[in-house]
Formats: C-alpha cells, sequence, structure tokens
C-alpha cells in the first residue's frame, strides 16, 4: 500500500512536471495531456515493453491514465499558481525518481532479468517518461546535460539489485533506496551538483 501511494504521488509529480513544460512550450490542452500522460507513464511503459509485458500494466489499468490526464488538466488551468510550486514539485518529482526507479529494478528482477539488466531497466524506468517529454518538446534530454537525476536513479537500482542478491526482504530494502535515491537528488539539487562536462573547443 506504501509503495503504491507513493507511486501515484511520483505519477502526479512527473504529469505536473510534463504538463508545465508542455504549457511552457505554448502546447494547446490536447499536446499539454499527452506530454504530462508521456512524462508520467514512459518510463512504466519502457520497462514493460522491455521486460515483454504486453500490454503495459499502466495502460491496463485506467487508474493511471486519469491520476496522470486530470494532474495534465488541473496544470493547464492553474499553470500560474502550479508554477510557484517550483520546491514542491521538484520534491515530488525526486519521489517519484527514487520510487519508479526501485520498483521497476524489483519488477525486472521478479520478471527473470539478470542483475546487471534489472539496474539498467529500473534506471530506465525512473528517467524514460522524462526524455521522452524532452524529445516531444524537441530539447536535448535532461538527464543528458545537467544535474545528477540518472546516476541517482542507477544508485537506487544498484541498491535493491544488491538486497536481492543479499536474499534481504524486497520492501525494505526497495523503501531504503527509494530514499536514498530522494536524499542524492534533494542534496543534488541544493548543491548544485552537476556531472562534469567536456570544455568548450577552443
Amino acid at each position: 500500500m506504501l509503495l503504491t501511494a507513493l507511486e501515484f504521488v511520483g505519477l502526479v509529480a512527473f504529469a505536473a512536471s510534463g504538463a508545465l513544460a508542455a504549457v511552457r512550450a505554448r502546447l494547446d490542452v490536447f499536446g499539454v495531456v499527452v506530454v504530462g500522460l508521456t512524462t508520467a507513464l514512459g518510463g512504466g511503459v519502457i520497462r514493460d515493453v522491455l521486460l515483454g509485458i504486453h500490454p503495459p500494466t499502466t495502460l491496463r489499468n485506467w487508474p493511471y491514465l486519469a491520476v496522470c490526464a486530470g494532474t495534465a488538466l488541473v496544470v493547464f488551468a492553474f499553470h500560474p499558481q502550479v508554477a510557484r510550486l517550483r520546491r514542491g514539485v521538484l520534491l515530488a518529482d525526486a519521489l517519484g525518481l527514487g520510487v519508479f526507479a526501485t520498483a521497476g529494478t524489483t519488477i525486472a528482477i521478479d520478471a527473470g532479468a539478470t542483475v546487471y539488466a534489472a539496474c539498467l531497466i529500473g534506471m530506465t524506468t525512473g528517467i524514460g517518461g522524462g526524455a521522452v517529454r524532452d524529445l516531444l518538446l524537441r530539447e536535448i534530454p535532461l538527464v543528458l546535460r545537467k544535474e545528477i537525476y540518472a546516476v541517482a536513479a542507477l544508485a537506487g537500482s544498484v541498491l535493491v539489485a544488491v538486497g536481492h542478491a543479499l536474499r534481504l526482504p524486497a520492501g525494505p530494502v526497495t523503501v531504503f533506496s527509494a530514499a536514498a535515491v530522494v536524499a542524492v537528488r534533494i542534496i543534488a539539487l541544493w548543491q548544485h551538483w552537476n556531472a562534469p562536462v567536456a570544455r568548450a573547443p577552443e
């Protein structure tokens, strides 16, 4: 129940971030909803496709679609107010990243994926929706150009894999790993950590 509740918090956060980006790009209401849905559900869809789960879980359960579409519509209608809640959206986004990355790893392991593949699939679950959002808006994906984001997701996925290898209880390991991702993400935002960038050619 806790993980499900956290998952929906993450869905709302990702849908809100995608809808806000679409509003800033001057998309119409349909475009805002599509980008919001893609941002929130894209990572899970990619995960299920990689694992051979058809149709993807989020497309078989209407509450996922309803929550994300409703969030996007709320952002479209009240985007000036939502934009002022930047810190709250970033915190919820970090929570969603942690939950999706670690839950994605657990699902991949349970589906029979190797530990190596499960870690990569978990990371992709966390960052996939945001990457697709940026591509739809004709931008270089954020995870490829700044901030500690994908690295945090991968670290959480590795923690889940280590816990699985040590035969620790899956529930507590997933919660601890998600919390670690959130902590790394928040500290990175607070301290303005970024991955190294190559120097511009002279």
